[in-house]
Protein backbone atom coordinates (compact mmCIF):
# COMPACT_ATOMS: atom_id res chain seq x y z
CA UNK A 1 0.00 0.00 0.00
CA UNK A 2 1.40 3.71 -1.12
CA UNK A 3 2.15 6.12 1.71
CA UNK A 4 -0.82 8.19 1.20
CA UNK A 5 -3.20 5.43 1.38
CA UNK A 6 -1.50 4.50 4.97
CA UNK A 7 -1.21 8.30 6.02
CA UNK A 8 -5.30 8.33 5.28
CA UNK A 9 -6.05 5.67 7.82
CA UNK A 10 -5.53 7.38 10.85
CA UNK A 11 -6.69 11.10 9.71
CA UNK A 12 -9.86 9.42 8.36
CA UNK A 13 -10.37 7.36 11.73
CA UNK A 14 -9.92 10.82 13.83
CA UNK A 15 -12.61 13.14 11.35
CA UNK A 16 -15.01 9.76 11.12
CA UNK A 17 -15.35 9.94 15.14
CA UNK A 18 -15.69 13.92 15.01
CA UNK A 19 -18.39 13.64 12.73
CA UNK A 20 -20.03 10.87 14.46
CA UNK A 21 -19.46 12.66 17.75
CA UNK A 22 -20.68 16.01 16.47
CA UNK A 23 -24.05 14.52 15.02
CA UNK A 24 -25.01 13.49 18.51
CA UNK A 25 -24.78 17.73 20.03
CA UNK A 26 -26.70 18.71 16.59
CA UNK A 27 -29.17 20.93 18.28
CA UNK A 28 -26.83 22.48 20.78
CA UNK A 29 -24.52 23.39 17.90
CA UNK A 30 -27.04 24.80 16.30
CA UNK A 31 -27.57 27.11 19.06
CA UNK A 32 -24.47 27.58 19.45
CA UNK A 33 -23.78 29.13 15.74
CA UNK A 34 -26.45 31.43 15.90
CA UNK A 35 -25.03 33.20 18.78
CA UNK A 36 -22.03 33.05 16.72
CA UNK A 37 -23.68 34.53 13.84
CA UNK A 38 -25.41 37.57 15.95
CA UNK A 39 -22.40 38.41 17.67
CA UNK A 40 -20.57 39.17 14.22
CA UNK A 41 -23.40 39.73 12.39
CA UNK A 42 -24.93 42.58 14.46
CA UNK A 43 -21.15 44.85 13.28
CA UNK A 44 -22.19 44.73 9.66
CA UNK A 45 -24.01 46.96 7.75
CA UNK A 46 -27.03 44.20 7.02
CA UNK A 47 -27.31 43.83 11.25
CA UNK A 48 -27.53 47.25 12.31
CA UNK A 49 -30.40 47.78 9.36
CA UNK A 50 -31.84 44.48 10.73
CA UNK A 51 -31.45 45.69 14.69
CA UNK A 52 -29.64 42.53 15.48
CA UNK A 53 -27.78 44.02 18.62
CA UNK A 54 -31.36 44.12 20.01
CA UNK A 55 -31.61 40.43 19.10
CA UNK A 56 -30.98 37.59 21.88
CA UNK A 57 -32.96 34.74 20.70
CA UNK A 58 -34.49 32.41 18.04
CA UNK A 59 -37.81 33.99 18.35
CA UNK A 60 -36.72 37.36 18.21
CA UNK A 61 -34.46 37.16 15.17
CA UNK A 62 -37.64 35.49 13.30
CA UNK A 63 -39.16 39.20 13.86
CA UNK A 64 -36.26 41.02 12.66
CA UNK A 65 -35.31 38.94 9.66
CA UNK A 66 -37.74 37.59 7.22
CA UNK A 67 -36.93 34.91 4.98
CA UNK A 68 -35.36 36.44 1.65
CA UNK A 69 -34.46 35.97 -1.95
CA UNK A 70 -31.59 37.20 -3.56
CA UNK A 71 -32.99 39.77 -4.43
CA UNK A 72 -33.63 41.03 -1.84
CA UNK A 73 -29.93 41.02 -0.42
CA UNK A 74 -28.94 42.60 -4.00
CA UNK A 75 -28.68 45.63 -2.69
CA UNK A 76 -25.88 44.60 0.13
CA UNK A 77 -24.44 42.09 -2.41
CA UNK A 78 -24.15 45.49 -4.72
CA UNK A 79 -22.27 47.19 -1.67
CA UNK A 80 -19.75 44.74 -1.81
CA UNK A 81 -19.48 45.33 -5.30
CA UNK A 82 -18.77 48.30 -4.71
CA UNK A 83 -15.61 47.54 -2.86
CA UNK A 84 -17.73 48.34 1.09
CA UNK A 85 -16.19 46.25 3.55
CA UNK A 86 -18.67 44.65 6.56
CA UNK A 87 -21.99 44.58 4.57
CA UNK A 88 -22.83 41.36 4.96
CA UNK A 89 -20.03 39.77 7.06
CA UNK A 90 -16.77 41.00 8.23
CA UNK A 91 -14.38 42.39 6.19
CA UNK A 92 -14.82 40.83 2.79
CA UNK A 93 -15.85 37.92 0.89
CA UNK A 94 -12.65 35.87 -0.39
CA UNK A 95 -14.30 34.60 -3.13
CA UNK A 96 -17.75 35.50 -5.21
CA UNK A 97 -19.66 31.93 -6.64
CA UNK A 98 -21.33 32.70 -9.69
CA UNK A 99 -24.36 30.97 -10.35
CA UNK A 100 -27.73 31.89 -12.28
CA UNK A 101 -30.74 32.16 -11.22
CA UNK A 102 -34.38 31.57 -12.68
CA UNK A 103 -35.41 35.43 -11.80
CA UNK A 104 -32.41 37.25 -10.71
CA UNK A 105 -30.12 36.64 -13.75
CA UNK A 106 -26.45 36.05 -12.37
CA UNK A 107 -25.97 35.63 -8.86
CA UNK A 108 -22.98 36.09 -6.97
CA UNK A 109 -22.94 34.74 -3.71
CA UNK A 110 -20.69 35.40 -1.21
CA UNK A 111 -17.69 32.93 0.12
CA UNK A 112 -15.89 34.59 3.13
CA UNK A 113 -12.75 33.22 4.80
CA UNK A 114 -14.88 32.13 7.29
CA UNK A 115 -16.98 30.15 5.28
CA UNK A 116 -14.38 28.58 3.03
CA UNK A 117 -13.65 25.57 4.90
CA UNK A 118 -17.56 24.79 5.53
CA UNK A 119 -17.70 24.40 0.83
CA UNK A 120 -13.72 22.58 0.75
CA UNK A 121 -13.50 20.51 4.29
CA UNK A 122 -16.69 18.78 4.03
CA UNK A 123 -15.69 17.04 1.01
CA UNK A 124 -12.95 16.00 2.39
CA UNK A 125 -14.88 14.49 5.01
CA UNK A 126 -17.62 12.37 3.46
CA UNK A 127 -14.37 10.72 1.10
CA UNK A 128 -12.45 10.31 4.85
CA UNK A 129 -15.62 8.92 6.52
CA UNK A 130 -16.15 6.65 3.36
CA UNK A 131 -12.99 5.48 4.07
CA UNK A 132 -12.69 4.84 8.10
CA UNK A 133 -16.17 2.99 7.45
CA UNK A 134 -15.29 0.71 5.01
CA UNK A 135 -11.36 0.18 5.15
CA UNK A 136 -10.61 1.50 1.39
CA UNK A 137 -7.76 4.14 1.47
CA UNK A 138 -6.20 2.93 -1.60
CA UNK A 139 -7.73 5.61 -4.07
CA UNK A 140 -5.69 8.67 -2.40
CA UNK A 141 -2.80 6.61 -4.12
CA UNK A 142 -4.13 6.60 -7.67
CA UNK A 143 -5.12 9.36 -9.67
CA UNK A 144 -8.09 11.42 -8.45
CA UNK A 145 -10.48 13.36 -11.10
CA UNK A 146 -13.22 16.40 -10.06
CA UNK A 147 -15.41 17.10 -13.21
CA UNK A 148 -15.59 20.98 -12.96
CA UNK A 149 -16.19 24.51 -14.40
CA UNK A 150 -12.65 26.61 -15.32
CA UNK A 151 -10.96 27.68 -12.51
CA UNK A 152 -9.98 30.83 -14.14
CA UNK A 153 -11.15 33.40 -12.49
CA UNK A 154 -12.85 37.00 -12.96
CA UNK A 155 -12.91 39.92 -10.44
CA UNK A 156 -15.76 41.66 -9.74
CA UNK A 157 -15.30 44.81 -7.14
CA UNK A 158 -11.83 43.41 -6.49
CA UNK A 159 -12.79 39.80 -5.25
CA UNK A 160 -11.89 36.68 -7.10
CA UNK A 161 -15.36 35.37 -8.70
CA UNK A 162 -15.98 32.04 -11.18
CA UNK A 163 -18.21 28.72 -10.62
CA UNK A 164 -18.18 27.24 -7.32
CA UNK A 165 -16.64 23.98 -9.08
CA UNK A 166 -13.98 26.31 -10.63
CA UNK A 167 -13.37 27.87 -6.96
CA UNK A 168 -12.84 24.60 -5.68
CA UNK A 169 -9.96 23.76 -7.64
CA UNK A 170 -7.65 26.27 -6.01
CA UNK A 171 -8.65 24.83 -2.55
CA UNK A 172 -7.46 21.83 -3.49
CA UNK A 173 -4.79 20.46 -0.23
CA UNK A 174 -1.32 20.01 -1.55
CA UNK A 175 -1.10 16.60 -0.66
CA UNK A 176 -3.82 15.56 -3.67
CA UNK A 177 -2.19 17.69 -5.85
CA UNK A 178 -0.17 15.29 -7.66
CA UNK A 179 -2.85 13.17 -7.73
CA UNK A 180 -5.27 15.75 -9.36
CA UNK A 181 -7.22 14.90 -13.24
CA UNK A 182 -7.11 16.84 -15.63
CA UNK A 183 -4.69 19.14 -15.88
CA UNK A 184 -5.15 23.66 -14.84
CA UNK A 185 -4.38 23.76 -18.71
CA UNK A 186 -7.54 21.35 -19.78
CA UNK A 187 -9.63 22.08 -16.91
CA UNK A 188 -9.98 25.89 -18.55
CA UNK A 189 -11.38 25.25 -21.61
CA UNK A 190 -14.50 26.95 -21.40
CA UNK A 191 -16.22 24.81 -24.19
CA UNK A 192 -17.85 21.79 -22.70
CA UNK A 193 -17.86 19.29 -25.49
CA UNK A 194 -13.84 20.51 -26.64
CA UNK A 195 -12.54 19.77 -22.51
CA UNK A 196 -14.49 16.03 -22.08
CA UNK A 197 -12.07 15.42 -25.43
CA UNK A 198 -8.78 16.62 -23.33
CA UNK A 199 -10.20 14.95 -20.14
CA UNK A 200 -10.23 11.90 -21.90
CA UNK A 201 -6.97 12.01 -23.47
CA UNK A 202 -5.39 12.74 -20.23
CA UNK A 203 -7.01 10.20 -17.98
CA UNK A 204 -7.52 7.04 -20.71
CA UNK A 205 -4.34 5.77 -19.85
CA UNK A 206 -4.06 6.60 -16.09
CA UNK A 207 -5.03 4.65 -12.72
CA UNK A 208 -8.19 6.18 -12.11
CA UNK A 209 -9.62 5.13 -8.56
CA UNK A 210 -12.27 7.96 -7.54
CA UNK A 211 -14.25 9.88 -10.28
CA UNK A 212 -16.63 12.33 -8.69
CA UNK A 213 -19.12 15.08 -10.14
CA UNK A 214 -22.41 15.93 -11.42
CA UNK A 215 -24.19 12.53 -12.57
CA UNK A 216 -25.24 13.60 -15.93
CA UNK A 217 -21.82 14.82 -16.49
CA UNK A 218 -19.84 11.38 -15.10
CA UNK A 219 -22.23 9.55 -17.52
CA UNK A 220 -21.13 11.40 -20.68
CA UNK A 221 -17.46 11.44 -19.21
CA UNK A 222 -17.74 7.46 -19.20
CA UNK A 223 -19.58 7.79 -22.78
CA UNK A 224 -17.25 9.05 -24.65
CA UNK A 225 -14.39 6.52 -22.59
CA UNK A 226 -16.33 3.35 -24.16
CA UNK A 227 -16.70 5.36 -27.46
CA UNK A 228 -12.95 5.17 -27.35
CA UNK A 229 -11.30 2.51 -25.86
CA UNK A 230 -14.38 -0.07 -26.35
CA UNK A 231 -14.59 -1.13 -23.24
CA UNK A 232 -16.69 -0.44 -20.01
CA UNK A 233 -15.48 1.78 -17.02
CA UNK A 234 -14.24 -0.84 -14.48
CA UNK A 235 -12.27 -3.16 -16.91
CA UNK A 236 -10.77 0.30 -18.30
CA UNK A 237 -9.88 1.23 -14.74
CA UNK A 238 -9.78 -1.83 -12.66
CA UNK A 239 -8.49 0.25 -9.35
CA UNK A 240 -11.56 2.64 -9.74
CA UNK A 241 -13.43 2.01 -6.30
CA UNK A 242 -14.96 5.18 -5.58
CA UNK A 243 -17.69 7.58 -7.29
CA UNK A 244 -18.68 10.55 -5.07
CA UNK A 245 -21.38 12.63 -6.53
CA UNK A 246 -23.88 15.59 -6.03
CA UNK A 247 -26.24 18.20 -7.77
CA UNK A 248 -28.64 16.36 -8.84
CA UNK A 249 -30.63 13.28 -7.49
CA UNK A 250 -28.42 9.94 -7.79
CA UNK A 251 -31.44 7.85 -8.62
CA UNK A 252 -32.40 8.30 -11.99
CA UNK A 253 -28.86 8.15 -13.61
CA UNK A 254 -27.71 4.90 -10.95
CA UNK A 255 -28.10 2.17 -13.18
CA UNK A 256 -27.30 3.55 -16.42
CA UNK A 257 -23.78 4.74 -14.44
CA UNK A 258 -23.20 1.40 -12.80
CA UNK A 259 -24.30 -0.31 -16.04
CA UNK A 260 -21.20 1.80 -18.18
CA UNK A 261 -18.98 0.41 -15.29
CA UNK A 262 -19.59 -2.90 -15.52
CA UNK A 263 -19.24 -4.09 -11.59
CA UNK A 264 -19.94 -2.75 -8.51
CA UNK A 265 -18.16 0.34 -6.90
CA UNK A 266 -18.84 2.15 -3.81
CA UNK A 267 -20.55 6.12 -3.96
CA UNK A 268 -20.50 8.77 -1.90
CA UNK A 269 -23.37 11.61 -2.09
CA UNK A 270 -23.04 14.78 -1.58
CA UNK A 271 -25.14 17.93 -1.33
CA UNK A 272 -23.34 20.77 -1.88
CA UNK A 273 -24.17 24.18 -3.11
CA UNK A 274 -22.65 27.42 -3.82
CA UNK A 275 -24.67 28.76 -0.91
CA UNK A 276 -22.89 25.99 1.54
CA UNK A 277 -22.25 22.35 1.63
CA UNK A 278 -25.42 21.56 3.69
CA UNK A 279 -24.97 17.52 4.19
CA UNK A 280 -23.33 14.49 3.19
CA UNK A 281 -23.43 10.48 3.08
CA UNK A 282 -21.71 9.54 6.36
CA UNK A 283 -22.48 6.14 6.55
CA UNK A 284 -23.14 3.24 4.14
CA UNK A 285 -25.41 1.65 6.33
CA UNK A 286 -28.32 4.25 6.83
CA UNK A 287 -30.61 6.13 4.61
CA UNK A 288 -30.05 9.76 4.26
CA UNK A 289 -27.50 12.87 4.09
CA UNK A 290 -25.91 13.88 7.63
CA UNK A 291 -26.87 17.59 8.35
CA UNK A 292 -23.72 20.19 8.13
CA UNK A 293 -25.02 21.00 11.63
CA UNK A 294 -21.47 22.34 13.15
CA UNK A 295 -20.33 24.25 10.51
CA UNK A 296 -21.17 27.75 10.26
CA UNK A 297 -24.78 26.71 9.06
CA UNK A 298 -27.75 27.61 11.33
CA UNK A 299 -30.89 26.11 9.58
CA UNK A 300 -34.45 26.82 9.24
CA UNK A 301 -36.90 24.43 7.85
CA UNK A 302 -40.45 26.16 6.28
CA UNK A 303 -42.80 23.75 5.30
CA UNK A 304 -43.10 23.59 1.32
CA UNK A 305 -46.60 24.33 1.30
CA UNK A 306 -45.91 27.80 3.20
CA UNK A 307 -43.17 29.08 1.83
CA UNK A 308 -44.60 32.06 -0.31
CA UNK A 309 -46.72 33.14 2.41
CA UNK A 310 -45.71 36.77 3.96
CA UNK A 311 -45.26 35.34 7.39
CA UNK A 312 -44.53 31.20 6.96
CA UNK A 313 -43.94 28.76 9.92
CA UNK A 314 -40.16 28.96 10.55
CA UNK A 315 -38.68 26.03 12.74
CA UNK A 316 -35.18 25.61 13.83
CA UNK A 317 -33.75 21.96 14.22
CA UNK A 318 -35.36 21.17 17.35
CA UNK A 319 -38.53 21.09 16.10
CA UNK A 320 -38.62 19.05 12.49
CA UNK A 321 -40.47 15.90 12.09
CA UNK A 322 -39.59 12.62 10.12
CA UNK A 323 -41.42 13.03 6.80
CA UNK A 324 -42.54 16.60 6.36
CA UNK A 325 -41.63 18.22 3.20
CA UNK A 326 -39.31 21.36 3.75
CA UNK A 327 -38.14 24.48 2.53
CA UNK A 328 -34.35 24.96 3.36
CA UNK A 329 -33.33 28.52 5.14
CA UNK A 330 -29.88 28.97 5.68
CA UNK A 331 -27.72 31.62 8.25
CA UNK A 332 -24.57 31.77 7.16
CA UNK A 333 -20.79 32.94 7.99
CA UNK A 334 -20.93 33.43 4.44
CA UNK A 335 -22.81 36.37 5.25
CA UNK A 336 -26.70 34.87 4.11
CA UNK A 337 -29.57 35.92 6.52
CA UNK A 338 -32.85 34.11 6.32
CA UNK A 339 -31.87 32.93 2.95
CA UNK A 340 -34.43 30.80 1.10
CA UNK A 341 -31.61 28.40 -1.14
CA UNK A 342 -34.59 27.08 -3.07
CA UNK A 343 -34.68 23.73 -2.07
CA UNK A 344 -37.47 20.92 -0.54
CA UNK A 345 -35.87 18.14 1.77
CA UNK A 346 -37.45 15.61 3.99
CA UNK A 347 -36.03 14.35 6.99
CA UNK A 348 -35.33 10.32 7.43
CA UNK A 349 -33.91 10.55 10.54
CA UNK A 350 -34.00 13.51 13.43
CA UNK A 351 -30.96 10.84 15.35
CA UNK A 352 -29.10 11.43 13.77
CA UNK A 353 -30.53 14.10 12.23
CA UNK A 354 -30.39 12.98 8.12
CA UNK A 355 -32.09 13.63 4.94
CA UNK A 356 -32.91 13.43 1.51
CA UNK A 357 -33.45 16.09 -1.12
CA UNK A 358 -37.53 16.15 -2.46
CA UNK A 359 -36.79 18.80 -5.45
CA UNK A 360 -36.82 22.44 -6.02
CA UNK A 361 -39.18 24.97 -4.79
CA UNK A 362 -39.83 26.13 -8.28
CA UNK A 363 -39.49 22.89 -9.82
CA UNK A 364 -43.37 21.47 -9.62
CA UNK A 365 -46.19 21.17 -11.41
CA UNK A 366 -49.28 22.94 -10.44
CA UNK A 367 -51.22 23.52 -13.14
CA UNK A 368 -54.11 22.00 -12.36
CA UNK A 369 -54.24 21.75 -7.95
CA UNK A 370 -51.40 18.65 -8.27
CA UNK A 371 -48.26 20.01 -7.04
CA UNK A 372 -46.23 17.08 -8.33
CA UNK A 373 -42.68 17.72 -6.92
CA UNK A 374 -39.51 15.97 -7.97
CA UNK A 375 -39.18 13.50 -5.99
CA UNK A 376 -42.66 12.25 -7.00
CA UNK A 377 -41.81 12.06 -10.64
CA UNK A 378 -38.22 10.33 -10.05
CA UNK A 379 -39.82 7.90 -7.97
CA UNK A 380 -42.65 6.80 -10.89
CA UNK A 381 -40.10 7.09 -13.74
CA UNK A 382 -37.29 4.78 -10.99
CA UNK A 383 -39.97 1.83 -10.54
CA UNK A 384 -41.25 1.68 -14.03
CA UNK A 385 -37.34 1.63 -15.52
CA UNK A 386 -36.56 -1.36 -13.10
CA UNK A 387 -39.71 -3.40 -13.86
CA UNK A 388 -39.07 -2.87 -17.74
CA UNK A 389 -35.41 -2.99 -17.35
CA UNK A 390 -35.35 0.41 -19.58
CA UNK A 391 -32.32 2.76 -18.64
CA UNK A 392 -32.95 6.35 -18.80
CA UNK A 393 -30.60 8.82 -20.03
CA UNK A 394 -32.74 12.04 -18.86
CA UNK A 395 -35.60 13.39 -18.56
CA UNK A 396 -38.14 16.38 -17.99
CA UNK A 397 -41.76 17.27 -17.17
CA UNK A 398 -44.04 19.97 -17.92
CA UNK A 399 -47.90 20.33 -17.99
CA UNK A 400 -49.84 20.65 -21.19
CA UNK A 401 -52.75 22.68 -21.27
CA UNK A 402 -55.45 22.05 -23.71
CA UNK A 403 -58.45 24.49 -24.02
CA UNK A 404 -60.95 21.05 -24.60
CA UNK A 405 -62.15 19.78 -21.35
CA UNK A 406 -59.98 16.30 -20.12
CA UNK A 407 -57.80 16.97 -22.66
CA UNK A 408 -54.97 18.14 -20.60
CA UNK A 409 -52.19 16.02 -19.42
CA UNK A 410 -48.66 15.96 -18.07
CA UNK A 411 -45.96 15.60 -20.88
CA UNK A 412 -42.99 13.58 -20.18
CA UNK A 413 -40.13 14.36 -22.31
CA UNK A 414 -37.82 11.14 -22.07
CA UNK A 415 -34.17 10.30 -23.52
CA UNK A 416 -34.28 6.81 -23.37
CA UNK A 417 -30.91 4.73 -23.35
CA UNK A 418 -33.07 1.68 -24.61
CA UNK A 419 -36.99 2.12 -24.86
CA UNK A 420 -39.49 0.07 -23.84
CA UNK A 421 -40.96 -2.82 -26.07
CA UNK A 422 -44.42 -1.17 -25.44
CA UNK A 423 -44.28 2.78 -24.78
CA UNK A 424 -47.67 3.17 -24.09
CA UNK A 425 -48.19 0.15 -21.16
CA UNK A 426 -44.50 2.16 -20.11
CA UNK A 427 -46.70 5.27 -19.55
CA UNK A 428 -49.42 3.51 -18.06
CA UNK A 429 -47.05 2.26 -15.33
CA UNK A 430 -45.45 5.43 -14.61
CA UNK A 431 -49.00 6.89 -14.29
CA UNK A 432 -49.66 4.93 -11.45
CA UNK A 433 -46.90 5.06 -10.11
CA UNK A 434 -47.04 8.97 -9.80
CA UNK A 435 -51.22 8.33 -8.79
CA UNK A 436 -49.73 6.07 -5.74
CA UNK A 437 -47.18 9.14 -4.38
CA UNK A 438 -49.65 12.28 -5.19
CA UNK A 439 -52.89 11.91 -4.12
CA UNK A 440 -53.96 15.36 -5.90
CA UNK A 441 -52.72 14.35 -9.07
CA UNK A 442 -54.86 10.81 -8.59
CA UNK A 443 -57.73 12.25 -8.00
CA UNK A 444 -57.40 14.30 -11.12
CA UNK A 445 -57.50 11.19 -13.37
CA UNK A 446 -60.03 9.71 -11.79
CA UNK A 447 -62.28 13.01 -12.03
CA UNK A 448 -61.37 13.15 -15.81
CA UNK A 449 -59.87 16.25 -15.64
CA UNK A 450 -57.11 15.18 -15.99
CA UNK A 451 -55.92 12.63 -19.12
CA UNK A 452 -52.88 10.24 -18.14
CA UNK A 453 -49.17 11.41 -18.94
CA UNK A 454 -47.72 11.25 -22.01
CA UNK A 455 -44.65 10.30 -22.73
CA UNK A 456 -42.75 11.90 -25.70
CA UNK A 457 -39.41 10.14 -26.78
CA UNK A 458 -36.31 12.50 -27.40
CA UNK A 459 -33.56 11.76 -29.80
CA UNK A 460 -30.26 10.47 -28.79
CA UNK A 461 -28.13 13.21 -26.88
CA UNK A 462 -31.07 15.55 -27.56
CA UNK A 463 -30.64 16.93 -23.66
CA UNK A 464 -26.78 17.42 -24.34
CA UNK A 465 -28.04 19.30 -27.64
CA UNK A 466 -30.34 21.69 -26.05
CA UNK A 467 -28.12 22.16 -22.71
CA UNK A 468 -25.61 23.49 -25.63
CA UNK A 469 -28.29 25.56 -27.71
CA UNK A 470 -29.07 27.51 -24.50
CA UNK A 471 -25.34 27.96 -23.69
CA UNK A 472 -25.16 25.79 -20.21
CA UNK A 473 -23.47 22.72 -21.33
CA UNK A 474 -21.33 21.12 -18.75
CA UNK A 475 -19.83 22.38 -15.55
CA UNK A 476 -22.91 22.66 -12.25
CA UNK A 477 -25.76 22.74 -15.04
CA UNK A 478 -28.54 20.42 -15.00
CA UNK A 479 -32.09 20.01 -16.67
CA UNK A 480 -34.75 21.16 -14.29
CA UNK A 481 -36.84 18.04 -13.30
CA UNK A 482 -39.91 20.04 -13.82
CA UNK A 483 -41.42 22.91 -14.79
CA UNK A 484 -44.65 24.77 -14.40
CA UNK A 485 -44.94 26.45 -18.11
CA UNK A 486 -43.95 24.86 -21.17
CA UNK A 487 -40.83 27.14 -22.32
CA UNK A 488 -38.33 24.24 -21.26
CA UNK A 489 -41.14 21.96 -23.50
CA UNK A 490 -41.22 23.92 -26.82
CA UNK A 491 -37.43 24.28 -26.91
CA UNK A 492 -36.87 20.22 -26.70
CA UNK A 493 -39.84 19.83 -29.77
CA UNK A 494 -36.34 20.53 -31.76
CA UNK A 495 -34.81 17.38 -30.84
CA UNK A 496 -38.31 14.99 -30.19
CA UNK A 497 -38.47 11.55 -31.88
CA UNK A 498 -41.71 11.89 -34.48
Amino acid sequence: MKIKSLLAKPFASYIYKHVQKGATTAVEDQEAILKMLLKTGRNTQFGKDAGLDKVTAYEEYKQAVPVRDYEQIRPYIDQIKEGKHNILWKGKPLYFAKTSGTTSGTKYIPITKDSVSNHFNTARNAALCYAAETGNTRFFSGKLIFLSGSPVLERVGGIPTGRLSGIANHQIPPYLRSNQLPSYETNCIEDWETKLNKIVDETINQDMTLISGIPPWIQMYFDELMRRSGKKIGELFPHFSVMMQGGVNFEPYKARLFESIGRKVDCVELYPASEGFFAFQDTREAEGLLLNTNDGIFFEFVPAAEIFNENPTRLSLRDVKVGENYALVINSNAGLWGYNIGDTVRFVSTDPYRLVVTGRIKHFISAFGEHVIGEEVEYSMQKAAEEEKVHITEFTVAPYVSGDAGKSYHEWFVEFENEPGNMKAFAQKVDENLRRKNVYYDDLITGNILEPLKITPVRKNGFIDYMKSIGKLGGQNKVPRLSNDRKIAEELKKWTIQ
